[in-house]
């Protein structure tokens, strides 16, 4: 709208020309900073749901870690991440989109119109997240930003150019720019996997001692992205260049000596010598254990099998008898030779081409249902309540329907809370046996090439750091795009003064919300990773850690010129270029990557018009005269 609205709703507290901060907190506005405040941090749970939950699925899609590991992992990586490095994005988001001027002094009005851009956003968001579509956080936020400055101080004022790197230019370049360069660093890093251990005739040796070089990339990477401009609270961006330059390169090649060390004699020993009596603490030995005697009858080495088809078991639902439940327990280790079960396999595909599409996802979902109910502990006790106390007839304030929902109640919360930890994602992401979805998923893991256990096995350890690099990676970017807005509403009510939101983000918010973002990956994160990670082409430890190296150096490159990228589109954009590393296009699911295209186009404009419009209608509501 115009700058008189703005006039016309200002607080005399308030407006003191930019010039001194007013300590006056805005208690009249005690219900706009409660709102805010609500709103930062469901945008902070959509954008663990949704964001980091697409990070994961790489690692999770994998079998590197388990969904329980990837919630642990992520929860303390992310929260580093967030805090060591968090507002310098949180900067851009706070005063780059609409130029802290424009609001000529009114704190008030400021609040409201971080409020509405962050309610906005994670509504489109968790509708996003609800109905599986992935779409941008980040994009989601900054859109709503726009929307609710161009009714707020008018299109003019809203920063539409480069802006110095801050801008809408700058930070919509990142759309086609972030995926297109997280993907040619992926491929480049696969490729060089692919050269150097891949194409070898005995390629387990070259993979055991090619590792520590890739602990050194993982290493320094993650070393940088806190020591090279970090927060200015800790004062690193001020050290000269040749501080940064042996910081980072001394931490990683640390990281990689110990590798040397304690690393390669473990996997020279497990998967060389097939020495199947190492356990895994036994890592400790280090160079000891080159000296281990020679195993006798030591025909093949135990490791877990990275097959994201796996043939050992059967299970009607996906298409070659993915496990029931990877997620619940640790990966099994590999029978020396699979059960032949070819029979039954061919009996279950007949019985599926006698049903309808609707008749086979639902028999999936009930046999997905049946397992749930035998689960032990609380998750198991909370279905089975469920199951067995159905809401009876009539009223809900009817006397017997109360107490059934005295018991329905807490039975809910802890199902919802437990039920991804429970949940398939591996059967979900190679599809219903029988359905299109199945058949396409079929035909991309065909054009795959299948490597090693041994060797992939090499690799797991060192996605298990690329995992964390990227959540690193983007803990310190994502979270400023709930923790900016807050911070900005926060520092208005607080000081009464629209200037105050120049001021450095404080600490404790961005704790606060990097625990929300946690929150939501743990309790609802499946609900996008199962759409992801193999939805889109085959995985496998080396190759998810080249997708996530490639991602996290393209996360960490923008973060430090303050410009925020999504990390889902460079993890998706990685995840893409390493698909295409197998030599053909028919190895990605094209369907999947238009659909996700899609969802981040969509998510500018109606994100925008959505914070506009809710803007638009609070400010210039009709109100009694006073």
């Amino acid at each position: 709208m115009c700058l008189c609205a703005i006039q016309h709703a200002s607080h005399p507290a308030s407006v003191n020309n930019g010039l001194s901060l007013a300590k006056i907190k805005l208690h009249e506005y005690d219900y706009i900073f409660a709102i805010g405040t609500f709103f930062a941090m469901l945008d902070a749970y959509n954008n663990g749901a949704n964001d980091v939950a697409n990070s994961w699925a790489t690692s999770v899609s994998s079998r590197s870690v388990t969904y329980r590991q990837a919630m642990v992992l992520g929860t303390i990586f992310e929260m580093v991440g967030a805090i060591a490095v968090g507002s310098r994005t949180a900067d851009t988001i706070k005063n780059g989109i609409i130029p802290n001027a424009a609001f000529r002094g009114d704190a008030g009005v400021q609040m409201l119109a971080f409020t509405c851009a962050l309610a906005a956003a994670s509504s489109w968001v968790m509708w996003c997240t609800r109905h599986s579509a992935h779409v941008s956080s980040t994009y989601s936020l900054i859109s709503a930003v726009a929307g609710v400055g161009v009714a707020t101080v008018g299109a003019s004022h809203v920063q539409w150019g480069w802006n110095g790197g801050k801008g809408l230019g700058a930070i919509f370049a990142g759309l086609g720019i972030a995926p297109v360069i997280s993907g040619g660093f992926a491929a480049s890093i696969f490729l060089l996997i692919k050269l150097v251990v891949h194409i070898r005739k005995n390629p387990v040796p070259w993979a055991v001692y090619s590792s520590p070089f890739f602990f050194l990339v993982a290493g320094t990477i993650c070393t940088l992205s806190i020591v090279y401009k970090g927060t200015p609270s800790l004062g690193l961006n001020k050290k000269p260049a040749w501080y940064v330059a042996a910081v980072t390169m001394g931490t990683g090649s640390g990281v990689a000596l110990l590798s040397a060390i304690f690393f390669v004699p473990f996997l020279h020993a497990k998967i060389i010598k097939k020495d199947n009596g190492v356990k895994w603490w036994m890592f400790l030995q280090g160079p000891l254990l080159f000296k281990r005697p020679e195993p006798e009858h030591a025909d093949r080495a135990i490791v877990p099998n990275y097959a994201v088809v796996q043939e050992d078991e059967s299970t009607p639902e996906t298409e070659s008898g993915v496990k029931s439940d990877p997620n619940n327990t640790e990966i099994g280790e590999v029978p020396s030779t699979p059960p032949t079960e070819n029979n039954e396999k061919n009996l279950v595909a007949d019985e599926a081409a006698q049903l309808s599409y609707k008749q086979m996802m639902a028999q999936s979902d009930n046999k997905l249902h049946e397992r749930l109910l035998k689960k032990r502990g609380p998750f198991g006790w909370a279905m089975r309540t469920l199951r067995d106390n159905p809401m009876g007839p009539g009223q809900i304030y009817e006397l017997q329907n109360m107490k059934i929902l005295a018991k329905r109640i807490p039975a809910t919360i802890i199902c919802g809370a437990l039920y991804g930890i429970h949940y398939d994602i591996h059967a979900a992401q190679s599809g219903i046996a029988g359905t299109p979805d199945g058949k396409r998923m079929q035909r991309v893991y065909a054009h795959a090439e299948k490597y090693p256990n041994e060797v992939e096995y090499t690799y797991s350890f060192i996605q298990v750091l690329t995992a964390c690099t990227a959540s690193f990676a983007h803990g310190a970017n994502d979270i400023g795009n709930s923790v900016g807005p807050w911070a900005v509403i926060y520092a208005a009510w607080s000081t009464g003064n629209a200037a105050a939101a120049k001021a450095p983000v404080p600490i404790w918010q961005l704790a606060v919300l990097s625990g929300c973002i946690s929150i939501g990956l743990i309790t609802y994160g499946y609900n996008i990773m199962k759409v992801m990670g193999n939805k889109i082409t085959y995985h496998s430890p080396s190759r998810g850690s080249s997708m996530e190296m490639g991602a996290a150096i393209t996360v960490l490159v923008f973060s430090q010129y303050s410009l925020p990228v999504s990390t889902s589109m460079c993890i998706t954009g990685a995840t893409v270029g390493v698909g295409l590393c197998n030599g053909t296009f028919k190895a990605v699911n094209w369907q999947r990557v238009s659909l996700l295209l899609f969802s981040w186009i969509m998510t500018i404009p109606i994100a925008g018009t959505l914070g506009g419009v809710i803007m638009g209608i609070v400010l210039n509501a009709p109100h009694f005269s006073s």
